[in-house]
């Protein structure tokens, strides 16, 4: 899906290098935790998420 911009992530990680498998764990990871923070507001009768959420 490409939600991680993987130059911001390359600048963090500034002298490192990171490996082509990363940047798509990292995108599965962030995937997977927005979709955990949306169903905790959904069950919390929210139309927005919040960082409580996270």
């Amino acid at each position: 899906m490409g939600l991680v911009v993987k130059n911001a992530v390359k600048r963090m990680g500034k002298g490192m290098r990171f490996s082509g498998d990363f940047f798509k764990a990292f995108d599965k990871h962030v995937e997977e935790e927005i979709k955990k923070a949306v169903g905790r507001a959904k069950g919390n009768k929210r139309a927005t998420v919040r960082p409580c959420d996270l």
